[in-house]
């Protein structure tokens, strides 16, 4: 199944420049394994080490947060959107 994957402006340097990539993922984890494939450095930039999202990401598929579903283990259906959005914060 084909879904699309929004990047901010601060992420896409790590995908040649792309606004969204659009991949076949059954799952959150699926999704990123995929982009961890496709695209290390944006993978790094969203997963650390032990392969958790890092702490100031946030994941949403369409518009739910995935920590409010199942975490990476929330199913991704035809046409979702996954929204990959970093924390902003400063004064």
């Amino acid at each position: 199944m084909t879904i699309t994957v929004h990047l901010p402006s601060a992420l896409r340097a790590y995908c040649q420049g792309a606004s969204k990539l659009v991949l076949s993922a059954a799952s959150v984890r699926a999704a990123l394994e995929e982009i961890e494939r496709s695209h290390p450095p944006l993978y790094r930039s969203v997963c650390d080490e032990t392969g958790a999202v890092r702490r100031h990401v946030n994941l949403f598929v369409n518009t739910d947060h995935v920590r409010d579903r199942e975490g990476l283990d929330t199913a991704l259906a035809a046409g979702d959107v996954l929204t990959i959005l970093p924390a902003v914060s400063g004064g």
